[in-house]
C-alpha cells in the first residue's frame, strides 16, 4: 500500500478460533505476524471467545446479526503495519499508534445503568481517556462508528449534544472538524447492559474536513470525510439525497448501492481521488438484503477497481429504516 499499511479483508470462520487462524495465515502469507497488527475488528454473531484472540493487540469486539458465509459466525478484519507501531496497555484494552493514526479498542460506557444519552456521553469520555495515552484528546477523532439497538433509534438524536460539546477540534484550515461517523443498529449488546458500543480512530496529525458542498453537514456533528496525514477517513454512506435528506430507492438494494458508491465518489473527487484510491470498504447490510447482496460484486468492482479490502456483515437495521446498506470507506491520499 502507498501508506505501508496492510489492510486485510474480513476473514470469516465457523467460530472465533477458525476466523483468527485464517487471519493469522493471511498475515503469514505477507510475511507478517500478530505482532504487526495495529487494529483487529472482530464481528461476531456468537458468544465471544476471548481465548481465541491474539494477546496484546488493539481489539474492537463488535456484536452483529451475522456474517455472510453460510455456517460461519465470526469475521476478523486486520489492519497491520510492519513493526506493529507503538502500543499502550490500559485497563480498557490496548491503544496502538502507527503512522500517527491512533487505534482504540471498542469502547463501552463506564456506567451501564445510565440512560442512552448518558451512556453515549460516557463512551466519548472513555475514548478521551484512551486517547490521552497517545497525547491527544477527543477533538482529534477522525472516525466513529456507533453500535446501538433498534430500541434506541428514537433516542439517537441525543448523541448530537455530547458530540458537539466533546468533539470537533480546530482543523488545519481553522474550522472545526467533527469526525466521520456511522450509526449501526444491532440488537445484540457486546456487553450486558451496554446500550451503545463505540468504535473510534484518532490521529496525531492535523485534521481537515472534506465535503463536496453538502450544506446539511454545516449543522451536523460529523463530516462526510476527514483527511489526516495520508489517509481519508469517511462517514457511513447510504442512499440519502443530501439536499432533501430523503431516502431513495426503498427496497432496491442494487439501486441503493449504486447511489451510495456514487456519493462516495463525490467526496473522493474533493481530494482528486477516484475509487481506485479506496483501500477499505466496510459494508453493513440488513437481513432483507442478504439474498441480493451477491449482485453487488460487479457494481462494486466498477466503482472501486482497486479492489479494496472488504468487510461485509449483517446488522439488525440502519438508522434510516429504508436503508438496506450502509458503506464506510477509507482511502489513501496521493
Amino acid at each position: 500500500m502507498r501508506d505501508r499499511t496492510v489492510r486485510l479483508p474480513a476473514l470469516t470462520g465457523t467460530d472465533a478460533r477458525d476466523a483468527y487462524e485464517r487471519a493469522r495465515v493471511a498475515l503469514g502469507a505477507l510475511g507478517l505476524t500478530w505482532a504487526d497488527a495495529v487494529h483487529v475488528r472482530e464481528y461476531a454473531s456468537a458468544r465471544p471467545d476471548p481465548a481465541a484472540r491474539p494477546e496484546g493487540v488493539t481489539l474492537s469486539a463488535i456484536a452483529v446479526e451475522g456474517v455472510l458465509e453460510d455456517g460461519h459466525e465470526v469475521a476478523v478484519e486486520v489492519t497491520a503495519c510492519r513493526g506493529g507501531g507503538e502500543r499502550f496497555a490500559t485497563g480498557r484494552g490496548v491503544v496502538t499508534v502507527a503512522g500517527e493514526i491512533v487505534y482504540l479498542p471498542a469502547v463501552v460506557p463506564a456506567d451501564l445503568t445510565a440512560g442512552f444519552g448518558e451512556q453515549y456521553r460516557s463512551c466519548l469520555e472513555v475514548a478521551a481517556e484512551l486517547l490521552k495515552v497517545a497525547g491527544i484528546g477527543p477533538e482529534r477523532l477522525v472516525q466513529t462508528t456507533d453500535y446501538t439497538a433498534t430500541a434506541t433509534r428514537a433516542d439517537y438524536p441525543r448523541c448530537g449534544r455530547p458530540r458537539k460539546e466533546l468533539l470537533g477540534g480546530e482543523g488545519s484550515d481553522g474550522r472545526p472538524v467533527h469526525p466521520g461517523a456511522a450509526g449501526i443498529l444491532v440488537d445484540r449488546a457486546a456487553v450486558k447492559g451496554a446500550m451503545v458500543t463505540l468504535d473510534a480512530v484518532g490521529s496525531r496529525l492535523p485534521l481537515r474536513a472534506v465535503n463536496p458542498g453538502w450544506t446539511r453537514y454545516d449543522t451536523l456533528t460529523y463530516k462526510p470525510g476527514v483527511a489526516a496525514g495520508g489517509t481519508l477517513f469517511m462517514s457511513g454512506f447510504g442512499a440519502l439525497e443530501p439536499a432533501t435528506q430523503r431516502s431513495l430507492f426503498e427496497g432496491d438494494l442494487v439501486a441503493q448501492a449504486e447511489y451510495t458508491y456514487t456519493a462516495i465518489a463525490a467526496v473522493l473527487r474533493e481530494e482528486n481521488l477516484t475509487g481506485s484510491d479506496v483501500v477499505r470498504l466496510v459494508e453493513y447490510i440488513t437481513p432483507p438484503a442478504i439474498t441480493k447482496y451477491p449482485e453487488l460484486v460487479a457494481v462494486r468492482e466498477r466503482h472501486f477497481p482497486g479492489r479494496p479490502a472488504l468487510t461485509s456483515v449483517v446488522c439488525t437495521a440502519l438508522l434510516r429504516p429504508e436503508f438496506l446498506i450502509e458503506v464506510v470507506p477509507t482511502a489513501v491520499l496521493r
